[in-house]
């Protein structure tokens, strides 16, 4: 999912909810971070741990007596978050595995939907709770609740407001599961998105609203820049419609650059070429001595 924070919030959730009651934590194994490698903890097992709960970290769910474990610890419900893998069936026959998955089902299964929904340009999306089965994001839909995303959102935003909505949607889910009907997911309306390569983030100045979108989806990370590297932040869309020559410099706007393409113009602030600090749009172009009518890249 991208995010380990939204687990961490919904694991919370639980923990401060008086009538339940966490007696195990599943997560990753801790990871090496940054240049140093320093071995870092997931934020779920952190948590868990302030709070005394035990905890399993495991590369894969089928390795030996993590069934077991979870087998032992007799739970009612066993809940899922951003854990990016499926679970087997000696896990899902224990108890009802209920997925937290942020997308609206059966749109967007799989690695991605968030950034997949801003990608697409969607006026809402939300968060769904389903009975996991053995396929990706293929169980019954337990409960819903939508979003109607703001055109200027992005991706970390999003995330925030869909992390609130999921920590509430978990407790409804779970309190009412005896009274909720699991419906079945519409096969002809799935659709799968895949997970994000750094890749994805390259532009070349076709479509502004497709442009603009990649740079609400891919926030922080991979970002948007063109083939030479050089990156772009702090961008608006100006106009969606009119033919331009891709990258063209169209006008300066105080410290920002307004910038033509094949299909619609984008405003941006900031500009970084490969490996060298951010810069404003227009100490970019003076430095470089473009002007207008000349190519941004």
């Amino acid at each position: 999912m991208g995010t380990p924070h939204y687990a961490k919030e919904i694991l919370e959730t639980l923990i401060n909810a008086e009538d339940m009651d966490v007696s195990l934590v599943l997560t990753q194994p801790d990871r090496p971070v940054g240049r140093k490698k320093v071995m870092t903890p997931p934020p779920v097992k952190v948590l868990a741990e302030e709070h005394g709960i035990d905890v399993l970290q495991q590369n894969r769910l089928s390795d030996e007596g993590i069934a077991e474990a979870i087998k032992a610890a007799n739970p009612d419900f066993i809940i899922v978050a951003a854990f990016g893998q499926l679970l087997p069936k000696s896990i899902l026959d224990i108890a009802p595995c209920i997925n937290l998955h942020a997308s609206l089902l059966p749109q967007y299964r799989g690695a991605s939907p968030v950034q997949q929904s801003l990608l697409n340009g969607d006026e809402k999306t939300g968060v769904t709770s389903m009975l996991m089965e053995e396929g990706l994001d293929t169980g019954d839909i337990l409960e819903k609740v939508e979003f109607i995303i703001p055109k200027e959102m992005r991706l970390h935003a999003l995330m925030q407001q869909l992390t609130v909505d999921a920590c509430e949607l978990t407790l409804s889910t779970v309190r009412n599961f005896k009274t909720i009907t699991p419906q079945k997911q519409d096969e002809s309306q799935a659709t799968l998105c895949k997970k994000i390569k750094k890749s994805d983030g390259e532009i070349d100045f076709g479509d502004a609203v497709v442009i603009y979108n990649k740079y609400r989806a891919f926030e922080g990370w991979p970002g948007i820049f063109a083939a030479n590297g050089t990156k772009f932040d702090g961008m608006s869309l100006v106009e969606e419609e009119t033919a331009h020559k891709a990258a063209e410099i169209l006008a300066f706007e105080e410290e920002s650059v307004i910038v033509g393409c094949s299909r619609g113009a984008l405003k941006i602030e900031t500009l970084q070429p490969a490996s060298k600090k951010a810069m404003t749009a227009k100490a970019y172009c003076v430095g470089r001595g473009l002007k207008v009518g000349n190519s941004i890249v």
